[in-house]
Formats: structure tokens, sequence, C-alpha cells
């Protein structure tokens, strides 16, 4: 797999019928190591280890209803009161983020309300803080460290 733009983590590969599966600590099960299951678990291994979020407030590939559609978030962390903090979608190293991008995590937060939105393809991160009173977000150069 491709080098990220992360530090370096250590993962649980294992192979079965030719393919290589890569270990969710969040899902607790093996999953196909696809170029973008490689950079969702490398972007939860920073959430945990270098960022400071506890797992248990981790969700990642979970169904989510937009307008009778039925969608996937990538990763979402909850505040302990069960709101939703933070939004992480991720791409393909290969996949240019764009407006398009943008667009996709901004109608996923008309839904979930979180007041961070992180976009990723494993090189490139782009970090976001919602203002919901003027409907637009602000570009960061970081999330926030977990804090209580």
């Amino acid at each position: 797999m491709q080098e990220l733009n992360f530090p370096k983590f250590s993962f649980r590969f294992k192979n079965s019928e030719n393919k290589v599966s890569i270990f969710d600590s969040i899902r607790k099960k093996f999953v196909v190591l696809q170029p973008e299951e490689w950079v969702r678990q490398h972007c939860v291994k920073f959430l945990i280890d270098v960022k400071g979020y506890p797992k248990t407030l981790i969700n990642v590939e979970k169904e989510l209803k937009l307008n009778a559609l039925k969608k996937r978030y990538d990763i979402v962390v909850f505040n302990s009161d069960g709101s939703i903090y933070l939004i992480v979608e991720c791409k393909s190293p290969k996949v240019t983020i764009n407006q398009d991008t943008f667009d996709q995590i901004a109608r996923y937060n008309l839904e979930l309300n979180a007041t961070y939105l992180m976009v990723t393809n494993g090189l490139n991160h782009y970090y976001c803080q919602m203002d919901f009173k003027n409907e637009r977000y602000k570009f960061l150069k970081e999330i926030p460290d977990y804090s209580l």
C-alpha cells in the first residue's frame, strides 16, 4: 500500500483467499484492505494515538439516512453526551479532494450537526470548524486534541 501523510502506525494484517485484510480496532474485525480503507485505518490511529480521542467515542462506517437516501459515513467521533463532535470523510489517495468532497461532508453534516469536519485522502488533510449561525465552515490548521 501507498505511504500516507500520517505518522507511522503498526497494523494487523491477514491473508485469506488471495485478499489482504487489515484489522479495524473499532469494528473489532478484519476488513478487506482497499486504498480508502488504508486511509480510514490510518485516520482512526491518528485520532486515537495522536489526538487522544477515546476508542469508545469513535464509530466507523455506519449508515446514515439523508432525504430517504441511505449513505455511509467513514468516521464519526462523539461527544460524551452522544452528540457528534467530528465527521471524517476518507477518500482513496488517488482521489483529488475538491469542492464535491466538501459538499458531500456538508450534506452529511446537515443531518449529523458535527462541530468539526475532516476530509482526507491520506496525502492531504483538511480540517474545518462549523459556524452554524452563518451556515459555513472555517478552515483550521488542525483539529483539536481530545479534552473532556
